[in-house]
């Protein structure tokens, strides 16, 4: 059986003096900080009954080292201010420190490896959190409404962010999923009505149920490659989302994983998507433009729900091609240079040339002068009204050359 015992020390009153009380029999009384159990020659911190403000969990009590904080130990211990975690704690168990609401600052360890589940769950004043490289598992609800956790620094040995571990953390504005997290929970992020951009590394192959759901400020997110699966709900309410990248190995889009985007205009659909599911793109009223990179995929009752603009392209040699893709039309995004025909070249001292494809497909015209280097300049953006653009460049003799090339919105 554990020992319980408690561990003295001597307390400091504002001005820095040591605080001791004395019986008139000589015998000091100390203030009790930490209760502790003892088990195989460590030490868990069970309890904390200090007087608030900051406090230091030491390394070792007695010669044996603190090697983890017991469940809960420190709940509703509102009058904490800021704790600093002696650097042989390894694990911080489930809800140690949860509903400590006046708790503005954390030092862990180098050397933990384990945040339990709902550790610092509302606590309201924490503002930043840096998470040693040694930690590998962020339990579930771990952050849950820190509302007030503005800046959070990821350890690069972390492999999974887990469900709702920052929900409704709503100051949070930056954070950086490490490459080598493979999976996002359920709900990871959803309510940082704060985040602005994100970008998923390589390294994740799972992107679960709502995980960046109302998420209302988020403007750009970019998913590399690894993710192959985005799952339902994931942005969801992103109303401010503008800037999608998505991997080219993504084959499923889930049921309403981007629906209620309003700010969302065009988006590009890579090769490998052979299912995007029921509403996925549903009320994305400001939708005009989807390009789909391969074969027609499978798709949902009512995808485009809502979506009254939205035009669907699809490129040459690409299959299962009809005239709509749920609901919505869909045409063959075709231009074409015309290098052959009287337009092209020099005319008046500008040099000249027609593009030409599908009546009223949307394209980019941009123009650069080092194809190793490249940096491209817009030229022109519009739609190819009656099937045919003749563009002619004034420009072009203030350059060695100049490279031309046409893409998609």
């Amino acid at each position: 059986m554990p020992n319980t015992n408690f561990w003295t020390s001597v307390a400091s009153s504002a001005d820095g003096n040591k605080l001791l009380a004395a019986s008139h029999q000589g015998i000091f009384i100390y203030w009790l900080q930490f209760s502790y159990t003892t088990n195989n020659g460590t030490i868990t911190i069970a309890g904390y009954t200090g007087l608030g403000g900051s406090a230091t969990i030491p390394a070792t009590i007695k010669g044996l080292p603190v090697t983890s904080i017991q469940g809960n130990a420190f709940q509703n211990c509102t009058s904490l201010t800021c704790v600093t975690i002696g650097t042989n704690v390894n694990i911080i168990g489930d809800g140690a420190f949860s509903n400590c609401t006046h708790l503005v600052n954390i030092i862990l360890p180098n050397g933990l490896a384990t945040i339990g589940a709902e550790v610092f769950q509302n606590c309201i004043s924490l503002t930043n959190i840096v998470t040693p490289s040694s930690v590998t598992n962020i339990g579930d609800f771990a952050f849950q409404n820190c509302t007030n956790l503005a800046n959070v620094t990821l350890s690069t040995s972390l492999t999974s962010i887990g469900n709702y571990v920052f929900y409704g953390c709503t100051s949070l504005a930056n954070v950086t999923i490490p490459n080598g997290v493979t999976l996002i929970g359920i709900g990871a992020f959803e309510l940082c009505t704060g985040l602005a951009n994100i970008i998923i590394p390589n390294s994740v192959t799972h992107i679960e149920t709502a995980a960046f759901q109302n998420c209302t400020n988020l403007a750009s997110v970019t998913i590399l490659n690894g993710v192959t699966n985005i799952d339902n709900l994931v942005f969801e309410n992103c109303t401010s989302l503008t800037n999608v990248t998505i991997g080219t190995n993504v084959n499923i889009i889930g049921n309403e994983a981007f629906g209620n985007c309003t700010s969302l205009v065009s988006i590009t659909i890579p090769k490998n998507v052979t299912t995007i599911e029921s509403f996925a793109f549903a009320n994305c009223s400001n939708l005009v433009s989807l390009f789909f990179m391969g074969n027609a995929p499978n798709v949902g009752g009512i995808v485009f729900q809502g979506d009254n603009q939205a035009m669907v392209y699809y490129l040459p040699g690409t299959t299962k091609w009809g005239t709509t893709l749920g609901g919505r039309p869909a045409l063959l995004w075709n231009p074409q240079f015309q290098t052959s025909d009287a337009s092209f070249g020099v005319e008046n001292n500008q040099f000249g040339f027609s593009i030409a494809g599908t009546t009223n497909i949307p394209i980019v015209l941009e123009a650069c002068t080092d194809l190793v280097n490249s940096v491209w300049t817009l030229l022109q953006s519009c739609n190819l009204t009656n099937g045919s653009l003749y563009f002619s460049d004034p420009q072009w003799t203030n350059y060695p050359s100049r490279f031309y090339r046409v893409r998609a919105p």
